[in-house]
């Protein structure tokens, strides 16, 4: 890369890049920067992407650990009764990432895998440099099945994913220290997967006092749901660890088996959920008052569309870096803010022709649902009464979803099947469009396209989300469960509009699900159809609200400077 670096600055240019001056290094499982670089399945890496991006904008000494997956997550492909079918998706690292000599090993059933790495940097704002570096064991060094270890993001059994969470913890931090990180003093975990990390680090530290970890590490847990965090019996551990890292696990962890949330909880200096209310429901359900929280957010200048960003610099220059300065939005001129919406708008059905063949009307109403297809996001419950949907919306509005489901997630598959056979049901009633291979791409277009974002999990299950933080700094509106981050965002009529009542559940519990249906038609038919169409001019005032009052806070360079201040301990310019 190519910089232009002046003669008073570059002597600080070069001490930023030296692996001495970084402090802080962010383990995540999966981390989403391009569409090209298929190493994320959804908001878990996307996020840890944006909170980098954001941390090279400020110039936060930070550096990312993540694996490379040489099949991707998969190709998303929708046979013709509705079905999901997963493709393998090939891709070329050499043509994104460049392959550095650094390698390490990493003892798996007492054999030495090799990991080597590759690198991929982001520049921010000011030219600075943060580093992400992408583990791989995928090379004529390793068997033929180790080498299968860098191949799949949440693919195989559990052994697989425990070999894949030892190659990021252990092999992670060796490979840091070969690169010459040797001053890093927060290690954070973004979920628990890379919790074997305290190990190499005892065993770095002669395995002499667990209490020092725990001052090296800071753990974000991004789930409210058990059934969704990682559980290894001791059986399996002892077949495929070291004896000496069984040994101290089982002091670490007495309890028959190592559950990675657990394990973060209990070894790390700083926890913190992703949402004001997760932070209720995770007190909860892990029995502890000790879980603080920070809001995500995401990176403003990465999912602002273009025309979007435009407007932005000629009303509220400095916004990239300072996205507080979004807060001025009211003074934007409500027919420049449409025109470039609708321009959006009009976009994003060209593309829809293009991969569909459906020619959509850009001055009917749009709703988007867009996410991982899981059940308890519930992208069918719009059809719950499917009579009194096509009552309140024939003419009036149309429907876009896309997402994927895991492979082996037979529910979430199933309500994809059935957003499809509705959609056909109701073909010359309300268009329903289904968008194959939901990427970041995709999500970038929905996003800033749409009308209305519809968002409707099970509460409380909603750790936090980030897809409606997206639609709000390109003037989106939001209509959500309040659940998640849409608790502290809403603003009845406001910024959004809520369906069902507030929160008060902090338990996973089930509640009869066709009122929320009810208070989704109701307020479908009672507000947002009429004001669409009826009262323009509070639309768009509505518009600015969301970008003043939600992107100017919910955006990953608040993030940053919170764990900054709370989390890393680092020095007061970043925050």
């Amino acid at each position: 890369m190519n910089y232009n670096i002046g003669v008073g600055s570059s002597l600080i240019k070069l001490m930023e890049m030296d692996p001495k001056y970084r402090t802080i290094a962010y383990f995540s499982m999966e981390i989403g920067v391009e569409s090209d670089i298929p190493t994320y399945a959804g908001g878990l890496g996307i996020l840890a992407g944006d909170v980098l991006k954001s941390s090279a904008d400020l110039g936060v000494p930070i550096v990312g650990i993540t694996l490379l997956y040489k099949h991707g997550y998969f190709k998303q492909r929708i046979d013709e009764n509705g079905r999901q079918v997963e493709e393998p998706y090939q891709w070329n690292p050499e043509e994104k990432l460049t392959l550095l000599p650094n390698e390490v090993n990493v003892e798996i059933e007492g054999r030495p895998v090799h990991v080597r790495v590759w690198v991929y940097e982001i520049v921010g704002q000011s030219g600075y440099i943060v580093p992400i570096y992408f583990l791989d064991t995928d090379y004529d060094k390793n068997t033929p099945e180790d080498r299968t270890f860098s191949w799949y993001l949440y693919g195989g059994d559990l052994r697989y994913r425990l070999c894949q969470e030892m190659i990021l913890g252990i092999g992670g931090l060796r490979i840091l220290r070969d690169l010459g990180y040797n001053n890093i003093n927060t290690f954070h975990l973004n979920e628990g997967h890379a919790g074997f990390l305290a190990l190499e680090l005892l065993r770095e530290q002669g395995y002499v006092d667990f209490a020092k970890i725990k001052e090296q590490v800071v753990f974000t847990s991004h789930t409210p749901v058990p059934a969704g965090h990682d559980y290894f019996p001791f059986e399996l551990i002892e077949k495929t660890m070291s004896p000496v890292f069984v040994d101290y696990l089982k002091q670490m962890m007495p309890n028959g088996g190592v559950s990675m949330v657990d394990f973060g909880l209990k070894y790390s200096r700083f926890i913190n959920a992703v949402s004001k209310k997760h932070r209720e429901v995770s007190k909860k359900l892990y029995n502890t008052e000790s879980i603080d929280y920070i809001t995500n957010g995401v990176h403003s200048a990465s999912w602002t569309s273009s025309n979007i960003q435009k407007l932005f610099d000629e009303h509220m220059p400095g916004w990239r870096n300072d996205p507080s300065r979004l807060v001025m939005a009211m003074k934007l001129k409500d027919d420049e803010l449409w025109k470039e919406h609708q321009a959006n708008k009009m976009f994003l059905f060209s593309k829809i022709l293009e991969r569909t063949g459906v020619e959509l009307d850009a001055e009917i109403l749009t709703i988007g649902f867009a996410r991982r297809a899981v059940a308890y996001k519930r992208a069918d419950l719009l059809f719950k009464d499917i009579n009194r949907l096509i009552d309140i919306c024939s003419g009036k509005v149309q429907l876009i979803f896309s997402g994927k489901a895991h492979p082996s997630d037979e529910e979430g598959k199933a309500m994809i099947q059935r957003v499809i056979n509705f959609s056909k049901e109701l073909s010359g009633k309300i268009p329903v469009i289904f968008l194959e291979n939901y990427d970041m791409e995709l999500a970038g277009l929905l996003t800033a396209g749409v009308d209305v974002w519809l968002n409707t999990p099970l509460r409380p299950r909603e750790a936090s989300g980030t897809s409606g933080m997206k639609c709000a700094h390109n003037g989106v509106l939001n209509l959500s469960i309040l659940d998640g981050w849409w608790v502290e965002g809403w603003i009845e009529d406001v910024t959004g509009w809520a369906i069902g009542p507030e929160p008060t559940e902090v338990e996973l519990t089930h509640y009869d699900e066709s009122k929320d249906a009810e208070a989704l038609y109701k307020t479908l038919e009672e507000k947002v159809i009429p004001l669409y169409y009826q009262h323009r001019d509070r639309w768009i005032s509505m518009m600015k609200n969301s970008i003043a009052l939600n992107a100017s806070y919910f955006n990953t360079h608040r993030v940053v400077r919170e764990y900054c201040e709370r989390a890393y301990k680092v020095y007061q310019k970043y925050y």
